[in-house]
């Protein structure tokens, strides 16, 4: 496996750039870096953008619908919300890495179709279980751990499924519009949540996850590409190998390396105020459930300008400079949100929200792009798990760490100190090699 002083030097290009084959006379580009009405013209695509648009819709209806009924209906504690959240992202500490082994030794789709049928029944579970007057609190933990572990494998075999839908001239493209579909859910889920929960009860809402993991599954199944399928040889190799070699590649690699470390500590930060949220709406500023989920949305806004937007300041400033703007927005902005409170001052957490899903929205795009072309497919799966074992293996322990600060100090307070350190932390992409570069390297990672 070859080192980063030891390859040769890449031609330096934006990953996020237009498209090669287009020239000032070709096909018009649009802002999103690809051939104007080219990706939508790709049927396989655009059967992954509808199923991923309705999952994303859902899901985000359930980040407020699930702590929602917690609160509403069983009447949780602070620390048991948080501890709905961990369990969701505890399956990225548990089986993170055998995850990505397992998603490179088999076709992608057939496990997305599985990961949205088991999803599809945990949250059905939830409805059926009310109506019956037997739910508690620990069944919506199971749901939660249970959907999380299918939400682990579904986001490892997706990552590594757009190359395989797409040519790589088309992945940054491709990759904008997903992104900025999954953005626009952040805005679209938590308003229809609250409204919903408002007219019909909170549990009434998650069945809208469950018609979104059927449709999603749906549109899956009737994606046509034939899959290169692992070789027996391969196959063969040992579990822990295959394992060791992704971690090998993203410790090793200067760009991975810092893109992990900070995705991890910037989470951290993110999940410790976001797990409060709904408590500090309800219990503290005394909001309706459909004026939380409109607020939330609102904070959700500024992503869908920056999913649409990334790779034009990728092209503009360069794709790693962009990589910094982009931590730049997801930090210090984040000082807003502990000023919320009744009346105007409301607005200073949107306007904070705002800014912020804005800066991660740039940043995903930029950095998902550059992963997806910069590493061989063979090891996409096993890069991607290795880095979101540390990104995503922070969230749960976020959540509790905002529970537990929320039981001595108060949700308030805990909201302030999880972004106080959200706001240093785009000091750390300073310690890698994107503050001497303009752009990312395009060539892929030679192993």
């Amino acid at each position: 496996m070859s080192r980063a002083g030891t390859r040769a030097a890449d031609p330096v290009r934006p990953t996020a750039g237009k498209d090669p084959d287009s020239t000032s006379t070709g096909p018009s580009v649009d802002t999103l870096g690809v051939p104007a009405r080219g990706l939508w013209h790709e049927r396989n695509f655009r059967l992954l953008w509808i199923g991923q648009a309705a999952s994303s819709v859902g899901s985000n209806v359930t980040v407020v619908a699930l702590p929602l009924v917690a609160v509403a209906v069983l009447d949780a504690t602070p620390f048991a919300v948080t501890v709905l959240t961990a369990a969701a992202w505890l399956p990225w500490l548990l089986v993170g890495l055998p995850a990505g082994a397992w998603v490179d030794r088999l076709p992608r789709r057939p496990v997305m179709i599985a990961c949205d049928l088991l999803s599809a029944a945990l949250f059905l579970s939830v409805p059926v279980t009310a109506v019956l007057g037997v739910l508690t609190i620990g069944q919506l933990l199971a749901v939660a751990l249970g959907a999380g572990l299918a939400k682990v494998f579904f986001e490892t075999a997706d990552q590594a499924y757009l190359p395989v839908v797409l040519r790589p001239e088309q992945v940054p493209g491709g990759n904008a519009r997903l992104q900025a579909t999954r953005t626009a859910s952040y805005l679209l889920g938590p308003g229809i949540a609250g409204l919903v929960a408002q007219a019909v009860g909170a549990v009434a809402a998650l069945l809208l996850d469950v018609v979104s993991f059927l449709l999603s599954a749906l549109c899956l199944s009737r994606i046509r590409v034939d899959e290169r399928r692992p070789s027996r040889t391969r196959a063969r190799r040992r579990l822990r190998r295959e394992i060791a070699e992704g971690v090998r590649v993203v410790a090793h690699d200067p760009y991975l390396r810092v893109l992990t470390v900070f995705g991890a500590a910037s989470n951290f930060g993110l999940t410790g105020y976001q797990a409060l949220m709904v408590v500090l709406l309800v219990r503290d500023v005394h909001l309706a459930p459909g004026l939380v989920g409109l607020l939330l949305a609102a904070m959700s806004a500024g992503g869908i300008v920056g999913a649409l937007l990334a790779t034009a300041v990728g092209r503009w400033c360069g794709t790693a400079r962009a990589l910094l703007v982009a931590a730049a927005f997801t930090g210090p902005p984040a000082l807003l949100i502990p000023l919320a409170a009744p009346g105007w001052r409301l607005g200073c957490l949107a306007l904070g929200g705002a800014l912020v899903s804005f800066g991660v929205a740039v940043g995903n795009v930029v950095k998902g792009s550059f992963r997806q072309t910069y590493t061989p497919q063979h090891l996409l799966g096993r890069v991607t798990v290795s880095m979101q074992l540390l990104n995503y293996g922070t969230i749960p322990v976020a959540a509790l760490a905002g529970g537990v600060l929320a039981g001595i100090l108060g949700a308030g307070p805990a909201i302030a100190v999880m972004t106080g350190w959200l706001a240093l932390t785009p000091l750390i992409l300073l310690v890698g090699p994107l503050r001497h570069r303009r752009d990312l390297p395009v060539a892929p990672l030679a192993v």
